[in-house]
């Protein structure tokens, strides 16, 4: 093997990237959807890119005053803002669309919004229907990304051109504000479309790629040495780990509480999540996630901090099928096994072997799991229409509250809305109501911690893991810092000599 970082240009940052469908922020639908478009366009708050705890810092606009029952947000635009208060009124009032006649994806986004108006050339103020604590978050996405009149960006990159499914280059805007305290940042970004994680790999030891955003499960041992530190081979030629922090996501099997056989089955639920042995689980992926106790992910303020009563213990898992009405994973009426379905989309050859693997720790308790591979659109689609049992996915957060991971359980948002399990229990809307309209942290996470324990009990999902940030970056790459928002990442990178 050998990295001939050569055969990058020096003043080009390129990396693989999946397929971008859209630069328009409003219809922007996929995480690759948003970093593209946060090449080209500001937005009016940004998220500091080196703060931990994550924090809101001004983008096109400085940080907000907001009047003291939380419904009057006033801005003001910075003082090197190339658009004015006309041109972020008209972009939020695309995508709050109405009328519908814009196809706003983000128009979620702008749902207690009553009004938008502009106070003056430079300030504008959002008054808001009921207070929404977590709205200024939504300021610093791609969503509300704001265009000038002609309709393009303002932001630190132009698009240069753009062979789809195949390649994007971007190349720098020079009127950018933002590069005076970057002077030696890219000149152009190439994102290629390369699927393939091996792939993808030996392109980054050619020095084809600048940075491997994600190290698969199967590459780990040529990545990590036996002690957890990255392989001598790549740390000699400059090659830099970063990272390794939980990721602000949940990963998750989720339970149609449609189905007549999990539905109104409360202690099967309980059974089969007891008998996800996360040991193995984590041992499979290399010792590179960490146990999920529920649906809000470490560092987020009010998380339930305590152990799951319904983590692994495989007796526990087989006495609580049996009080299910399937002792020994036998239904007593027929005498034959139960049947479970696992619906998973992108069938490919990991997560086969993972499905094999959940396939065998049901196998324990006499439970027989069926996996049904499909491709991701199909997934999706049946998914949305309730035609699974169980089913694989992940959710990534959008920002960093609890509020935006335990969304997925109001009954209001039923698929095909985000909680595509059909959850519904008039308890857990009801402090999540009460967290919506509180007006302190404290007493809104009091309501949080409780939303999280109702859910441990019903058990509408099973928690799998959470992932870490790991990312593998060149030499060439300065000022590389891994994060939950990595949407236009690129502004902040340096080329080193």
């Amino acid at each position: 093997m050998s990295i001939a970082a050569g055969l990058v240009l020096a003043a080009t940052f390129t990396r693989a990237m999946e397929r971008v469908g859209t630069l328009d922020p409003i219809k922007a639908q996929s995480a690759y959807d948003a970093r593209a478009v946060m090449l080209v366009y500001e937005t009016p708050l940004s998220i500091d890119y080196a703060a931990r705890p994550y924090r809101l810092s001004p983008g096109v606009c400085e940080l907000p005053e907001v009047t003291p029952d939380g419904l009057v947000y006033s801005f003001r635009m910075t003082q090197d803002a190339r658009v004015g208060a006309a041109d972020v009124v008209r972009s939020l009032e695309r995508l709050r669309d109405e009328d519908g006649s814009a196809g706003s994806i983000g128009k979620w986004t702008m749902k207690a919004v009553k009004a938008i108006r502009a106070t003056g050339e430079r300030t504008f103020e959002i008054e808001l229907k009921e207070r929404q604590h977590v709205f200024p978050w939504f300021l610093a996405m791609d969503y509300a990304a704001v265009s000038a009149p002609d309709g393009g960006g303002t932001g630190p990159y132009r698009l240069a051109s753009w062979w789809r499914n195949h390649e994007m280059v971007f190349e720098r805007n020079p009127e950018w504000p933002g590069w005076k305290g970057n002077p030696s940042g890219f000149d152009r970004i190439r994102y290629l479309v390369v699927s393939d994680a091996s792939t993808q790999w030996l392109m980054f030891l050619r020095g084809e790629l600048d940075c491997l955003g994600e190290i698969a499960r199967d590459n780990w041992s040529a990545v990590m040495d036996g002690e957890g530190r990255l392989d001598p081979f790549l740390a000699s030629r400059g090659v830099r780990l970063c990272g390794g922090e939980p990721a602000l996501e949940i990963r998750y099997i989720g339970m149609n509480m449609r189905d007549p056989v999990l539905g109104a089955n409360r202690k099967l639920r309980q059974a089969i999540s007891c008998a996800f042995d996360f040991p193995t689980w984590r041992k499979f992926y290399n010792n590179s996630i960490d146990r999920a106790d529920g649906p809000v992910p470490p560092g987020v303020a009010g998380r339930l901090e305590t152990p799951s009563p319904y983590g692994y213990d495989l007796e526990k898992a087989k006495r609580l099928l049996a009080e299910a009405g399937y002792p020994g994973g036998k239904d007593p009426a027929t005498g034959r096994r139960l049947v479970l379905t696992l619906s998973i989309g992108r069938p490919t050859q990991d997560s086969r072997e993972a499905g094999e693997l959940l396939a065998s720790f049901y196998e324990r308790i006499g439970v027989k799991l069926e996996l049904r591979f499909e491709t991701w659109p199909a997934f999706l689609a049946a998914v949305n229409r309730g035609d699974v049992q169980l089913y694989q996915m992940a959710w990534v957060g959008d920002y960093p509250d609890a509020e935006n991971f335990l969304q997925l359980f109001h009954s209001a948002n039923k698929s095909p809305g985000p909680n595509h399990s059909d959850y519904e229990n008039p308890e857990y809307d009801a402090e999540y109501d009460a967290a919506m309209a509180s007006a302190t942290e404290e007493e809104r996470n009091r309501h949080w911690i409780r939303c999280q324990e109702i859910l441990r009990e019903d058990c509408p999902w099973i928690f799998t893991h959470v992932t870490k940030n790991y990312s593998l970056v060149n030499s060439r790459v300065g000022n590389f810092i891994s994060s939950d928002f990595p949407y236009g990442q690129e502004r902040h990178l340096r080329v080193e000599k």
